[in-house]
C-alpha cells in the first residue's frame, strides 16, 4: 500500500512522485510517504470517550466499513474494569485523569479539572448524572439557523440512546426502553438522610415533586437524579456501546494507548492521521476522520494540523492550512459553588454512600433565566483519602453570559493548556450566582436540613448580605466539569463556526467533529446525555450513503 501525506518522510523534488501517490505538501517541496505495508481504513475515530464510542459502534454496524477507534488511555473490556471506574457513586479523579487544572475566576485558585484518560473518556470517571438538554436549549440552536437541530429530532435521539428503567415502558412518547445506556433513579427508600432532608426542605419552600427530571413538560421541581448506573455500578459509554459483540466485529479495531499527532492532507482533503503508539509513529490513511477527543483535546489536534485562528497558528509557529477563527475561541462550562455544613450526632457519615442522589431544578428569573439553576445535596465531603464529618449543598448555573478561554503555550503532545474558566466575570452571571447562594441558605434553614447540619463554610457572618456573598463567590466557585463549545457548529454566515450543522469542518473535506466541542450553546444541565445525543445523530449522518 502506498500512503501519501505531508509531514516528515521522504522528500522528493516537486513533481517526482511514486506511482499511486498523490503529491501533497508545501509549494516548495512535496513530502511523500511510501510504505510497502501500511494501514488503510474507511474511518478513523480519534478519541474513545462518550462521542467516540457511539460513532465507532454505529459506523461499524456496516460490515463493509472498516473503523479504527483510538484513545490515549487504557482499555478495560467488560469484566476487567478497575474499582474506581466501576464505582458509579462518585467521580474517579486520580487514576485515569489527564491532570488538568483551571483557574475558575479572579481568585488565586487553580483547581483540578478532571477529564477521563481511558476508553470511555469522562463518562468513565464522572458522577453518572443523566440529565437531558431542555427543549429551550435545542431551540437556541434552531434559532441560530441550525435547522436540523430541532427538539423533535433531538428527542428521537435521546430516546434511542437510553433505556430508562423507571419511565421507558410507561412513557414511550418521551423515553426509550431499548437503548444501550440504562438510566437509573435511586428510590426514596435508599436516599441518605442528607439527601432525603434536602428533598423535604425543598418541599417546605414550596417546590413541587419532580420524579422525572427528563420529562420536558416538568423542567422544575425536586426529586431523584437520573443516572447512568445500576445500583452503584457505573455504565460508561464504553460499557454501553462497546459490548463484547461489538468489539468482536472484524471491521472494528480499538487502539488504546494511542495519540493523534496531526491530520494528513491531500490539498484540502483529510486523507489520514499521524499517530503515536507504543513510542512509535504510525501513519494511517482513511476516507474520513472523525474527531471525538473532547472539548480540551480536539482543538490542539486541529491547531497542530494547521487549522485554527491565524493569530494562534502564528504564535505557535504552525503554518496555516485552513484559517478558522472559532477554534478554541471560547470555552463554555457550568460554574458550580457550594456551602459546607458540620454534621452532628444525628447524622452518621457513610463514606461509601452515593455522593449525589437528588436534585432541585428551579429558576433565578424569567425568560432566558427560567429553569437555569440546579441544586444538589452532597452526602459527604471527601478530602484526599478520608471523609470528614461534613456535608454540602451545591448549586450550578445552567446558563451563562460569559465564557472562558483555553490557550496552549505549545500544542506538542504532553503539553498542558492554560484553562481560564472566567466564571462570574459577566455581571449577570454573578448576580444569578448570588441568588443561587441565597437559595442554598434558605434550604439550609428549613427544619429537616437544619436538624442535621450547621453552616461552617463560608463563614455565616460573611454570607448575610448580597455584597458578602458576592465577595466570597471567587473562593467557592469551581467547574461543573462540563467543558464544551471549543469548536462550535454554525451556519455559513457565522465567522466563528468551525463546522456546519452536521459537524463537518469548514474549508476541508473528510473531517467531522462529533464531541462536546460542537455545542454552540451549553445546555441547562449536565452535558453528558446531550453529547451522546449529538454523537448519535452525527454517526447517523456519517452512515448515510454518499450523496444522500
Amino acid at each position: 500500500m502506498r500512503v501519501c501525506a505531508d509531514g516528515e518522510g521522504i522528500r522528493v523534488p516537486k513533481g517526482d512522485v511514486r506511482p499511486g501517490c498523490e503529491p501533497v505538501g508545501s509549494v516548495a517541496t512535496r513530502v511523500v510517504f511510501w510504505l510497502a505495508e501500511g494501514m488503510h481504513v474507511h474511518t478513523i475515530v480519534i478519541g474513545a470517550g462518550s462521542a467516540g464510542c457511539i460513532v465507532a459502534a454505529r459506523l461499524s454496524e456496516d460490515a463493509d466499513r472498516s473503523v479504527l477507534l483510538v484513545d490515549a488511555g487504557p482499555d478495560y473490556p467488560t469484566g476487567e474494569i478497575p474499582a474506581d471506574l466501576a464505582d458509579g457513586t462518585r467521580n474517579s479523579i486520580k487514576h485515569h485523569d489527564w491532570g488538568f487544572k483551571h483557574k475558575p475566576s479572579t481568585s488565586f485558585l487553580r483547581l483540578p479539572l478532571p477529564r477521563g484518560r481511558v476508553v470511555g473518556g469522562s463518562s468513565a470517571v464522572n458522577t453518572c448524572i443523566g440529565i437531558r438538554a431542555l427543549p429551550r436549549d435545542i431551540d437556541e440552536w434552531t434559532d441560530l439557523g441550525l435547522s436540523e437541530w430541532t427538539w423533535e429530532h433531538c428527542l428521537q435521539a435521546f430516546k434511542a440512546i437510553e433505556t430508562d428503567l423507571a419511565f421507558g415502558a410507561e412513557r414511550p412518547d418521551i423515553h426509550g426502553s431499548d437503548g444501550p445506556l440504562p438510566l437509573f433513579r435511586h428510590p426514596s427508600s435508599s436516599w441518605t438522610p442528607w439527601s432525603a432532608a434536602f428533598v423535604e426542605s425543598a418541599r417546605e419552600l414550596g417546590f413541587a415533586d419532580c420524579p422525572d427530571t427528563n420529562d420536558p413538560t416538568t423542567p422544575e421541581g425536586v426529586g431523584p437524579h437520573a443516572m447512568n448506573q445500576i445500583e452503584g455500578r457505573r455504565i460508561s459509554a464504553a460499557e454501553a456501546w462497546l459490548k463484547p459483540a461489538v468489539r468482536q466485529r472484524d471491521n472494528l479495531d480499538i487502539w488504546p494507548g494511542t495519540q493523534a499527532v496531526r491530520l494528513r492532507f491531500s490539498g484540502k482533503r483529510v486523507v489520514g492521521v499521524e499517530l503515536q503508539r507504543g513510542g512509535e509513529t504510525q501513519q494511517v490513511t482513511a476516507e474520513e476522520v472523525v474527531l471525538a477527543a473532547g472539548a480540551i483535546h480536539t482543538p490542539p489536534l486541529l491547531l497542530r494540523s494547521g487549522i485554527g485562528a491565524q493569530d494562534d497558528l502564528d504564535r505557535l509557529g504552525i503554518e496555516a492550512h485552513t484559517v478558522l477563527p472559532g477554534v478554541a475561541h471560547r470555552l463554555l462550562d457550568h460554574p458550580g459553588f457550594a456551602m459546607f455544613f458540620r454534621t452532628g450526632d444525628g447524622l452518621e457519615i457513610d463514606p461509601e454512600a452515593p455522593l449525589i442522589q437528588t436534585v432541585l431544578r428551579c429558576s433565578s428569573g424569567e425568560g432566558r433565566w427560567a429553569h437555569d439553576l440546579q441544586l444538589q445535596a452532597g452526602s459527604h465531603v471527601p478530602i484526599g483519602h478520608r471523609t470528614i464529618r461534613a456535608v454540602s449543598l451545591m448549586a450550578m448555573l445552567g446558563k451563562t453570559e460569559g465564557h472562558g478561554q483555553i490557550r496552549w503555550p505549545s500544542v506538542a503532545l504532553g503539553k498542558k493548556p492554560v484553562i481560564q474558566s472566567r466564571f462570574h466575570e459577566h455581571p449577570e452571571d454573578r448576580r444569578r450566582a448570588v441568588i443561587a447562594m441565597e437559595l442554598i441558605q434558605e434550604l439550609a434553614q428549613q427544619s429537616k436540613l437544619a436538624a442535621l447540619g450547621s453552616h461552617i463554610w463560608p463563614p455565616a457572618r460573611s454570607m448575610s448580605t448580597r455584597a458578602g456573598i458576592d465577595r466570597w463567590l471567587p473562593y467557592v466557585t469551581d467547574s461543573g466539569y462540563h467543558p464544551s463549545g471549543t469548536a462550535p457548529m454554525g451556519t455559513d454566515d457565522d465567522p466563528m463556526a468551525v463546522t456546519d450543522g452536521r459537524g463537518r469542518v469548514r474549508g476541508v473535506s473528510g473531517l467531522t467533529i462529533a464531541d462536546a466541542s460542537l455545542l454552540p450553546t451549553i445546555p441547562t444541565g449536565n452535558i453528558h446525555l446531550t453529547v451522546l445525543m449529538v454523537a448519535h445523530r452525527i454517526a447517523g449522518w456519517l452512515a448515510e450513503p454518499s450523496g444522500s
